[in-house]
């Protein structure tokens, strides 16, 4: 019996696999169950965390589960269909959220640098992609760190993504809160004065025109071809990352409408690239040793109270709300760069049903906030923050 458990149970690469997809959905049912109160990254990182630590998965698991190759190569594939997501016309609409947040990023950078001689030079560098954006720019830094043998900086990165839209959606709601209030105020005294906005239909590109052509294995094609070209060309021209290519060839193909936008999710694929490159994170996990957690847990405190603090005194009490014309509202969407999407959409929907039962009313709080909260998120997350992690990677 014990030889049939080790040659066609344990030791067998769907096992491993099995075990790593139930973490996951795992992490999803608590997502679901939570409302996304809890994030079901935060859920993933901490089984997988105390599993390593205790001995109850091998630090080997993602090897064992034949995923390494496919997981180092999921990262341009996904940027690539990050890329396709821009919208490009949004963003230019939006240009005063789309400063606001961009010089948030800024303001989170500078707070990072200040903490140096509290966590480190590595931790600091690391911290300030991954407090800008998502999982794209954590695997970039989280993969330098590890190859540069530091593993304290590597993990520091996966569980600082992990916790930090714990830190940035209690305040982006609470001030969203504040927003809505004000807005519903002003509508309510005024309400001819709210202008519903014009739903103008954008002209069909060569995507749309040829979309049966665009089939699931054609999408996967397009967006391994790019992916590979991204690869190539930084290969060439080593100072630019492969991420910078991807992510631009996405955008101006999808901004072309010569691709589909979210192509990935057209090739019914987006989950499974984007379970890869978490799982890609997950070996520097099993380097945290029991003595670590107290170290690691103080500077993740510290890094997001201060950098938080930070931009509450940039966009609430300097004048770093000009912009946008609202303290409240600047302070959110500095905040988005912690939550990024679908955070900030759920967000505002939360927001807009707390402060109103009156559908009406709720629609004018969401067009006030969500197009600000989720450009935002998109400027910052999808865009802006693989643009710094490329720049940044060459410092680790």
């Amino acid at each position: 019996m014990e030889v049939f458990m080790n040659s066609f149970v344990i030791d067998n690469s769907f096992f491993y696999f099995t075990i790593i997809m139930m973490v996951f959905a795992i992490g999803d049912w608590v997502g679901i169950l939570s409302k996304a109160k809890i994030s079901s990254v935060f859920v993933v990182m901490l089984v997988f965390l105390l599993g390593f630590m205790f001995g109850i998965f091998p630090e080997d698991i993602v090897e064992k589960a034949k995923l390494t190759q496919l997981a180092s190569m999921a990262a341009a594939i996904l940027i690539f269909h990050m890329g396709t997501m821009i919208n490009l016309k949004q963003l230019i609409a939006e240009w005063k959220t789309v400063v606001t947040a961009a010089l948030s990023m800024v303001v989170v950078g500078l707070a990072c640098l200040l903490l140096i001689p509290v966590i480190g030079k590595e931790n600091a560098i690391v911290a300030i992609p991954v407090l800008n954006g998502g999982i794209i720019s954590t695997q970039i830094m989280s993969q330098a760190a590890t190859q540069a043998n530091l593993e304290i900086a590597a993990v520091f990165a996966a569980i600082l993504y992990a916790v930090k839209k714990f830190a940035g959606s209690y305040p982006a709601s609470f001030v969203g809160m504040k927003e809505a209030k004000s807005v519903l105020n002003d509508y309510r005294n005024n309400p001819k004065q709210t202008v519903a906005k014009e739903n103008m239909t954008e002209k069909a590109g060569f995507a749309q025109t040829h979309e049966r052509y665009f089939t699931d294995f054609t999408c996967l094609m397009i967006s391994v071809l790019f992916a590979w070209l991204s690869v190539s060309l930084n290969k060439i021209f080593p100072s630019i990352n492969y991420s910078l290519w991807a992510l631009a060839f996405g955008a101006i193909l999808g901004y072309k409408k010569w691709v589909p936008a979210k192509i990935l999710e057209k090739g019914k694929s987006s989950g499974f690239f984007s379970m890869l490159v978490y799982v890609s994170i997950l070996p520097s996990l099993a380097k945290v040793k029991l003595s670590d957690l107290g170290t690691l847990g103080f500077y993740i405190v510290i890094t997001l109270a201060v950098t938080i603090l930070v931009l509450y005194l940039v966009f609430s009490v300097l004048p770093g709300w000009k912009l946008v014309k609202s303290k409240h509202l600047a302070f959110g969407i500095s905040l988005c760069q912690y939550l990024g999407f679908p955070a900030t959409y759920l967000i505002a929907q939360e927001i807009s049903k707390s402060v109103t039962d009156d559908e009406t009313e709720q629609q004018v709080v969401l067009d006030h906030i969500m197009p600000s909260y989720v450009v935002a998120g998109m400027a910052t997350v999808t865009t802006l923050s693989i643009v710094v992690a490329s720049f940044l990677v060459n410092y680790i």
